[in-house]
């Protein structure tokens, strides 16, 4: 493949992945005396614990997205190129990508984290992800579309398929989906649909393991469920799904749920390029890597974030898959690329965890910051703060603010559009045979 990149004389270093640990490496390599070169199959960050809310008519998708040469804008010793990285050749320094071959001194791999579905094709086919923008909007049509439908469905069983709203995963993001379509339900379908019973809207929430949010606190599990309770949804925990045709959802104990919108969250598993030493993969598809990112068995080839396992006796299955972690290992990541380069001591890394949090929707969230929990309106305040602080770009900040209050005082949310109207396509009689004997092997 043609090389369109030559490198010049300073060291050159390459982040795959814009997302929280790849801005965050590149912005402290500003004013080095290295070549930076950011690589994305989109042009734009993602903020991707807001993207629940633009599957739900919250927010618009450009108020949660920041153009990633704006980020970098002035920092003279970066290149940015929108471009899908194939395979790395770890014996030539290059990566293949879809625009030619790229040199490396140094690679940083922050490719992110992809949902899991454990290797069961058929649920991975008529589910619905929600790890990008593109498929967040994807959702948002669907639900609208069926709700649409609804209206108009003369078979029960049809109707019921249409109005069955399944979130599967337990975690931050399931039940934050789940609390924003009992909203939607009790806030917003009622005044669209006039003509709609609400009480044929049922949003399920399905867990396999005993409680939700298994990461957090008690407190925060069980208030959590309380809330979700209050809105009307319906809490399936020690529930497993066995299969997902498109229209009936089957769990393990041979309970059946009818529902074309199912939404899966049930886990993640990191974003891995070819090329790279399968056994330094571990549990949950990720790099293993060591106190300063370095991937296992590699002299200069880093990963950070969800893609990264740095393994100790705290984190035996690596650090959470949160922005927190991935911002600090970028920050020293390239506090350590430097002196390697100069030729001083690195520094291990030490995560230090800020806490969880999770809303459950207005005026109810938990927060759990080390020893200190609290849960309700307050912790649903200091929800926003924070992420609204985190959020990339001031305009972003000033929109989603207005849009939380507009939301707040009217009952309403404001982008219920089928701008782009969604239609899974058909499988084929050949990726059919290939679901079944994935299914059966």
């Amino acid at each position: 493949m043609e090389q369109h990149f030559p490198k010049g004389n300073k060291p050159r270093i390459v982040i795959v992945g814009g997302g929280f640990g790849g801005i965050e490496l590149a912005k402290k390599l500003r004013n080095k005396n290295v070549d930076v070169m950011l690589l994305d199959k989109h042009n734009y960050h993602t903020f991707q614990p807001l993207l629940y809310q633009v599957a739900t008519g919250g927010l618009e998708a450009d108020s949660i997205a920041f153009p990633l040469r704006k980020i970098f804008k002035g920092q003279k010793n970066l290149t940015f190129r929108v471009t899908e990285v194939h395979k790395v050749d770890a014996a030539e320094n290059t990566i293949e990508t879809s625009i030619g071959m790229i040199d490396y001194d140094h690679l940083v791999l922050a490719t992110g984290s992809t949902s899991n579905f454990f290797g069961q094709a058929e649920i991975e086919y008529n589910a619905m992800p929600m790890k990008s923008i593109p498929e967040a909007l994807n959702l948002r049509s669907l639900i609208l579309q069926n709700l649409e439908a609804a209206q108009i469905a003369a078979d029960p069983l049809l109707r019921a398929q249409l109005l069955n709203f399944v979130v599967v995963g337990g975690g931050p993001t399931g039940v934050e989906t789940a609390g924003a379509l009992a909203e939607l339900k009790k806030h917003v379908l009622k005044n669209d649909y006039p003509e709609l019973n609400i009480d044929d809207v049922n949003i399920y929430l399905i867990e396999g393991s005993p409680e939700l949010l298994g990461a957090m606190s008690v407190q925060a599990q069980q208030k959590s469920a309380d809330f979700l309770h209050e809105l009307g949804v319906t809490i399936m925990n020690n529930a497993r799904v066995s299969a997902y045709d498109g229209a009936m959802l089957s769990l393990v104990d041979g309970q059946h749920i009818p529902s074309s919108t199912v939404i899966w969250s049930a886990g993640v598993k990191g974003v891995v390029l070819d090329g790279l030493n399968a056994e330094k993969v571990v549990r949950g598809n990720r790099l293993k890597v060591n106190e300063i990112n370095l991937v296992d068995g590699y002299t200069n080839i880093y990963a950070l974030g969800d893609v990264a396992a740095m393994i100790t006796d705290e984190f035996p299955n690596g650090h959470p898959g949160v922005a927190p972690a991935a911002i600090q290992q970028g920050k020293l990541l390239a506090k350590n690329l430097m002196n390697i380069i100069e030729k001083k001591p690195t520094e291990p890394f030490k995560y230090f965890d800020k806490g969880a949090m999770a809303t459950v929707g207005r005026n109810r969230a938990v927060v759990d910051l080390h020893k200190i929990r609290f849960q309700g309106v307050f912790a649903w305040f200091t929800w926003m703060f924070v992420h609204l602080m985190t959020l990339v770009g001031f305009r972003n900040k000033l929109v989603v603010f207005v849009n939380w209050v507009w939301s707040y005082f009217s009952y309403d949310r404001g982008t219920r559009l089928i701008i782009r109207p969604f239609l899974k396509e058909k499988s084929t009689d050949e990726e059919l045979a290939v679901q079944n004997e994935t299914k059966t092997s």
